[in-house]
């Protein structure tokens, strides 16, 4: 907790040294009218020692970090735990529990409950209660006119400690409860803000989805039709027979893509748009099989065997995931699937070499590049509109999706889809869709079964070979 980035609370430096040196002025300006307007006698040299160090303390953290420093939780504990020690000593100086100024200890444990862990606000209220019992037992008289200070019982004075714990107790529970669902509603609208500039993203792909259904159509006829020459004039057995039949299989792949996109909107065809866990991974992984890496599936799970619909966001998100392990797989894929009464859940796994530590953490974010090399040593940059889309669309569909590197570092990247089993299987209607109208693996709702706008866009996308 002693770095920055680690155990970072809400709390600024700026804004705790700002509260000591209001302190600062309150006690200085209290010391100075107690001991000259009123004309009470006091430690007058001792009260301003402390109060010197307090500010001097201020300087110090001032010269030695940036105002804008984020508190750990233990530095700030640790401040806030000096601020309660100087107070009690200053009050211990003039009076103790029975200056009126003793209700100030619960401050520092009100600010600790409204930016600080639990565990460190219940320190610092011990903290303040502890020294709030020396200083009732242990202080210099009251400061009061002619050196006469009233004699109060002690009963009087365990009141007081009393009400300052209960104090402490209630303020800082209600502090705590105030500021936590403060939070709350920031990181609900923080989420907010997410989805909704997340699905501005795949709105703005729509149209780029029918432009590319469009204009692909005629250059993709021509590639076929050039092939079919290509594979026709040149001998069955020659150094160019097998490329050729690549370039026909992958121009019919695409041929079909755009199929797809072209009937959107067209009710799914019965019982045929239902299939096994283990058809939708072959499904997933068929298309990736000629390319020189070695694809190994696995199912792990008691009989039955999942049965979910053919959702083209799930076929397209998982497809990219695999398309992507493919490319950067040193010469081997991993795809295991696995089912329990309560889940589903699809890995990916390659033996390439992993994530980029900088990127890890923005998995995911349209326009985040995680790609340096291609397939067949082809270079492309690559916009991360690919693997934003598949992580959009399997979210959309109920997943939860776990992005790492494989141990040991270097032994390449894992992706992990998983959904509620009840969300997964087909429960209801050919035409149940899920969240914001994506249809999926069961997602529990009524509706038409459509591809939506940003499926298409996934799959125009897919296309044009845009991957991360």
């Amino acid at each position: 907790m002693d770095d920055i980035t680690i155990g970072a609370t809400r709390l600024r430096l700026h804004t705790l040294t700002r509260l000591r040196w209001i302190a600062v002025f309150g006690q200085s300006v209290a010391v100075l009218v107690v001991y000259i307007l009123f004309g009470y006698d006091l430690p007058l040299g001792f009260c301003f020692a402390l109060i010197a160090f307090s500010a001097w303390l201020n300087i110090f953290l001032r010269i030695r970090y940036p105002a804008s420093r984020e508190l750990t939780a233990r530095l700030a504990t640790v401040l806030l735990g000096y601020d309660i020690v100087q107070l009690a000593v200053l009050l211990a100086l003039t009076g103790g529990l029975a200056n009126p100024f003793s209700i100030l200890l619960l401050v520092p444990v009100v600010v600790s409950a409204s930016t600080l862990p639990p565990v460190n606000t219940v320190l610092l209220g011990g903290v303040a209660l502890t020294a709030a019992s020396v200083i009732g037992a242990v202080h210099l008289p009251l400061p009061w006119l002619g050196g006469d200070a009233p004699d109060l019982p002690v009963l009087y004075i365990s009141g007081i400690w009393v009400a300052l714990a209960l104090a402490i107790g209630f303020t800082g529970v209600y502090a705590f409860r105030v500021a936590r669902e403060a939070r709350q509603m920031s990181d609900a609208l923080a989420a907010a803000e997410l989805v909704l500039a997340r699905e501005q993203h795949l709105s703005a792909l729509d149209g780029l989805a029918a432009a590319a259904a469009h204009e692909l159509g005629t250059p993709l006829a021509t590639i076929a039709l050039v092939s079919r020459e290509l594979e026709r004039d040149l001998p069955r057995e020659g150094p160019h027979a097998e490329d050729v039949r690549l370039l026909r299989s992958q121009v019919e792949r695409c041929r079909g893509i755009l199929e797809r996109i072209g009937s959107l909107g067209e009710e799914p065809g019965g019982h045929l748009d239902r299939l096994p866990l283990s058809s939708l991974i072959e499904e997933i992984a068929a298309p990736h099989r000629e390319f020189g890496i070695d694809i190994r599936i696995q199912l792990d799970g008691a009989a039955p065997e999942p049965v979910g619909r053919r959702d083209p966001g799930i076929l397209y998100g998982l497809g990219n995931l695999a398309e992507n392990a493919v490319d950067f797989a040193a010469s081997t894929v991993d795809i295991r699937a696995g089912w329990t009464a309560d889940r589903v859940t699809i890995e990916i796994a390659d033996d390439g070499p992993g994530f980029p530590a900088e990127v890890l953490a923005k998995i995911g974010e349209p326009y985040i590049s995680t790609r340096g090399r291609r397939r067949r040593s082809i270079e492309e940059s690559g916009l991360g509109l690919g693997l934003f889309i598949a992580k959009t669309l399997l979210e959309r569909s109920g997943a939860e999706l776990l992005f790492a590197n494989r141990v040991p570092l270097g032994r390449g990247a894992f992706v992990s889809a998983s959904w509620p089993r009840g969300r997964f299987e087909v429960a209801g209607s050919a035409g149940s869709v899920g969240p914001a109208g994506t249809a999926g693996f069961d997602l529990g709702g009524a509706g038409d079964n459509k591809v939506t706008g940003n499926q298409a866009a996934a799959a125009a996308k897919e296309t044009m070979a845009s991957r991360t």
